[in-house]
């Protein structure tokens, strides 16, 4: 469908909107400012059908502020979400639906987030790419809250361009200066943002940013962007410099953005952080390698303290079951990097050992803990020797009489995964840059 023959009446179909709905209810997600569920909806769904399409073609429809909630970002600092409420977001789908597919075909192929077909590992497979011409220096640009800072009127402007129907320009314009409830109740005006949480922000960030994707191109450079972390590989630092020095202006000045400089770098792949990973280049093999951050591995040690508490009231059964759901997903994402074996490894070993005091803790009695492990096969004069009422469950979880006790082969019996085995079956099946990003 072309630009101009996407409408208000093609998005508020009964088609669209159920096919809509059905997205908004596989998402989930907390109840907006309202305090309606998807299931408060859904139980009413016809009427909510009917009355939300008629809202919108007479024009009476109004977008509400969106809830803002906190969460916890990985440098221990925090992203505010905007949830609106399930009704805008339905609307928001259907919107999204029409439109996703016209701008798709005017994005860039550097750009990978939030798009079809292309994902975190498209993105790291082609700063890879860039990387084996041997562009051996990178320029790491990180842009302070772009989802905070968007100008709306360079945003509408854009849509205005591709979108015919004023409509829904107009409707888009309304969901963004919304407004946002905060936590203690205060509604705030917004006159510049997009706020992550809703269905449509995705897009509209790529379709700000597109601008930089092209003028970029234009500029003859080798680039991967995913949302808002961009990252351009040149041959030189004098390069690097220079290319950073040239796009901040670019971004600050015509695209009205922020740098944020302290956080933006040039430096060699390998001690970056890109989406979890840090490229390698092999000098002796005459090859690029992935590895996993420094970040990325503080991360890993620190979901598992969290998933293995030392109070931990559960069974083991129920800390095995949810340490094996982060392990499969881990392994998905991580498992596709060479180096990645070692800290898998050392995270095998770590959770192993967390078990341990867990079991420990339980346990609790020096007497009770003597029994169990000589049930187990530790030897008994070890245990008599090596097992005493004033040592902790931590300190014990690595003796040597524990660990013959509880051996690795007790927690494989009872379900618990090998991250290291889930990474080397990942690992098999490659991440290949030409059969990824065309």
């Amino acid at each position: 469908m072309p630009a101009g023959d996407v409408t208000l009446e093609s998005v508020v179909t009964y088609e669209n909107l159920r096919e809509a709905f059905r997205q908004v209810k596989k998402n989930g997600g907390a109840p907006g400012p309202d305090g309606r569920t998807v299931k408060d909806i859904e139980r009413e769904y016809g009427y909510r059908a009917e009355r939300l399409r008629r809202a919108v073609l007479t024009g009476k429809y109004q977008p509400q502020a969106v809830r803002r909630v906190w969460i916890p970002k990985g440098n221990g600092g925090k992203r505010g979400l905007g949830i609106p409420n399930v009704e805008d977001r339905w609307i928001q789908q259907a919107m999204l639906q029409k439109l996703s597919p016209v701008y798709e075909r005017m994005f860039h192929g550097s750009s990978h987030g939030f798009r079809t077909g292309r994902s975190c590992h498209t993105a790291i497979a082609q700063a890879k790419g860039h990387v084996t011409e041997e562009r051996y220096w990178m320029v790491d640009i990180d842009l302070e809250k772009f989802f905070d800072r968007v100008p709306h009127q360079r945003l509408l402007a854009k849509l205005r361009r591709t979108i015919r129907d004023g409509r829904i320009v107009r409707m888009v314009g309304q969901m963004l200066r919304a407004g946002v409830v905060m936590p203690e109740g205060v509604v705030i005006p917004t006159e510049e943002g997009t706020p992550q949480g809703g269905p449509l922000s995705p897009l509209l960030s790529n379709v700000v940013l597109d601008e930089l994707d092209h003028e970029l191109e234009r500029r003859g450079h080798r680039f991967v962007r995913y949302a808002d972390d961009l990252s351009i590989y040149v041959k030189s630092e004098r390069a690097g410099q220079r290319v950073f020095e040239s796009v901040t202006r670019f971004l600050e000045r015509r695209m009205k953005l922020v740098v944020n400089r302290q956080k933006s770098a040039v430096s060699r792949p390998r001690g970056r952080h890109i989406l979890g990973f840090s490229i390698r280049p092999n000098m002796r093999k005459k090859q690029v390698e992935l590895d996993i951050s420094e970040r990325t591995k503080e991360r890993l040690r620190e979901r598992i303290r969290d998933l293995t508490p030392r109070n931990h009231g559960r069974s083991l059964r129920e800390a095995i079951r949810r340490i094996n759901v982060y392990l499969r997903g881990w392994a998905e994402y991580f498992g596709v990097a060479v180096w990645v074996v070692g800290a898998a490894r050392y995270a095998d070993g770590h959770i192993r050992r967390r078990l341990r005091a867990i079991l420990l803790q339980h346990w609790n009695r020096a007497k009770t803990i003597r029994r169990k492990l000589t049930g187990l096969g530790a030897p008994i004069g070890l245990v008599e020797r090596g097992v005493g009422a004033s040592q902790g469950p931590w300190r014990q979880s690595n003796m040597k009489v524990v660990t013959m006790g509880l051996r690795n082969e007790y927690f494989e019996q009872r379900g618990l995964l090998s991250l290291e085995a889930l990474c080397a079956q990942r690992l098999k099946k490659g991440l290949s840059l030409p059969e990824i990003v065309p």
